[in-house]
């Protein structure tokens, strides 16, 4: 299943378009997405057997992040053994994990304002939680997931870097988290711990690898949160991103005005966005 945010409001995407889950559900559920996220369980159980008949043509300029409100963002760096070479860092025992402030979410083709000359690019899978997780074994994660989307872990160096190592400022400029095109849940997957995710600058590919090269996998990441505090439901992380960033090349490479950023996770689709300048 695929669930979108089409400009506030939850839907089903099949090939027919898209179905407003509130309208089919006849008001069970949505229209909010975080009401979907927190009766997860429920709400599939239901779309598993929804009328999706009368979709609508889908408008792709109404696709809003598919996880808007999230109440916990986690991300987690160093999680790609070659990006952690080129960062100069061993990789950790631990996932080092900080937070994206949620208010720097936005949607899947909306523009970004760049606050400087020192943004950097950085793919990610994101994962969308669905059930409360509390101390789950590595083995029972991928009950706890709602689904997949695609996400931009934007990164100004300069903040970043100057804080003390105390990333989350740096990482939550406005709308430095682009989100989407929509949720994809496991079932649609061949391999849910095995996508090919990459992205480009102006169709120069940056950035190009599997998740597979985790070095924290996904239930990994859930048992090692999840021992630490709970993980809510329509919770998100951003699990790491490839070696390929611009900071590690020589010379150093950032984002400019004008610039399309599109990244793309295989299974679910791609994101672009526009940069702008302040």
């Amino acid at each position: 299943m695929k669930l979108a945010n089409l400009d506030g409001r939850a839907a089903i995407i099949t090939d027919a378009g898209a179905t407003d889950v509130a309208t089919a559900s006849a008001g069970r559920f949505g229209p909010d997405l975080t009401s979907v996220y927190d009766r997860w369980a429920a709400f599939r159980e239901w779309a598993a057997s929804a009328d999706t008949s009368q979709a609508a043509p889908l408008d792709p300029p109404q696709l809003r992040s598919p996880v808007p409100e999230p109440r916990q963002v986690f991300a987690i760096g160093l999680n790609y053994r070659q990006h952690a070479a080129e960062s100069g860092m061993q990789p950790p025992a631990i996932p080092a994990t900080f937070t994206k402030f949620p208010a720097c979410i936005t949607g899947p083709y909306d523009d970004v304002v760049l606050p400087s000359e020192m943004v950097d690019w950085e793919i990610e899978l994101v994962v969308v939680i669905g059930e409360r997780a509390v101390k789950v074994a590595e083995a029972d994660a991928w009950a706890h997931i709602a689904g997949y989307t695609v996400g931009q872990d934007l990164s100004e160096r300069r903040v970043q870097m100057a804080a003390g190592a105390q990333f989350s400022l740096g990482k939550s400029y406005t709308g430095f988290a682009p989100t989407g095109p929509w949720l994809v849940t496991l079932d649609e997957f061949a391999d849910p711990a095995n996508l090919e995710l990459g992205c480009s600058i102006d169709g120069e590919v940056m950035q190009h690898s599997r998740t597979d090269e985790l070095i924290f996998s996904v239930p990994r990441l859930i048992a090692e949160l999840s021992a630490v505090l709970p993980l809510l439901p329509g919770d998100i992380i951003f699990t790491g991103t490839p070696s390929g960033v611009g900071a590690a090349r020589k010379p150093p490479r950032f984002l400019e005005p004008g610039q399309v950023l599109e990244s793309w996770i295989e299974g679910i689709g791609s994101i672009r966005n526009r940069m702008v300048a302040s």
